[in-house]
């Protein structure tokens, strides 16, 4: 099944590294017209390097003003993947109010303020869209030393479908990917205990992580046309974890 973008333009947040990067390259590689959102000038750097018809913008996503003029000033886009996220880790009575805010502000709040700026352009053009949104399994399961990062996904989904309900009629279509543990360069370093690790591949019936393409492909194709009546799921990418 050949997924193409040809003549649409994608936003794709949190694009420096990981999934937000394989994402841009994809998309990219696919026919959009892509633009990589990042903080972090040297990632966008080497993707630039990488993929020389990638555009690149700079900006911190917790600056709530800041992050509306700058994507306000990208023009419209047909496609959004709202990647960019933290995971700050900690046991609840060690957790500061800062990484409270830095969490919800990052993994929600942020992801509120960008869908807000593209899809009203969606809805204005008339022509729709779609917007995947990336959560995680821990929305709806507990793991230790998430007291943040997990509820702020769960908020991620909800938001994924009142948006879906709201936004469907206007023809923009609004879903979440949910992965397990992914084997990106940041991912292989948290996954590295094995006494976290055995207990969790255990419990996989597939008996591993993902790879990082296994979610970009998932993606795609809920961003794609193949996916038309498909709005407001969350789908897992975690090889039966949530199954059992």
């Amino acid at each position: 099944m050949e997924i193409r973008f040809d003549g649409k333009r994608a936003l794709v947040t949190g694009a420096g590294k990981g999934i937000g990067r394989d994402i841009a390259k994809a998309l990219h590689k696919c026919g959009a017209d892509t633009v990589a959102l990042s903080r972090t000038q040297a990632d966008l750097d080497s993707l630039k390097d990488e993929c020389p018809g990638i555009q690149i913008v700079t900006q911190d996503l917790s600056d709530w003003t800041g992050t509306r003029n700058t994507v306000s000033d990208l023009g419209n886009f047909d496609l959004l993947v709202n990647n960019a996220a933290v995971a700050r880790r900690a046991s609840f009575l060690e957790y500061q109010e800062k990484d409270i805010d830095i969490t919800f502000d990052t993994n929600f709040k942020a992801v509120f303020n960008v869908t807000q700026v593209i899809a009203r352009g969606m809805v204005e053009r008339g022509t729709g869209g779609a917007i995947v949104n990336i959560s995680s399994i821990a929305a709806t399961r507990a793991f230790n030393s998430a007291c943040a990062y997990a509820p702020s996904k769960a908020a991620l989904d909800s938001l994924t479908q009142v948006l879906a309900l709201e936004l469907g009629p206007k023809k923009v279509r609004v879903n979440s990917v949910l992965p397990t543990g992914v084997m990106t360069d940041m991912g292989r370093k948290g996954l590295s205990d094995p006494d976290m690790v055995k207990p969790f591949i255990a419990r996989t019936p597939l008996g591993r992580f993902a790879e990082v393409e296994e979610v970009t492909n998932a993606v795609l194709f809920l961003l794609s046309d193949k996916a038309a009546m498909i709005n407001g799921t969350m789908l897992p990418v975690d090889g039966g974890y949530l199954a059992n």
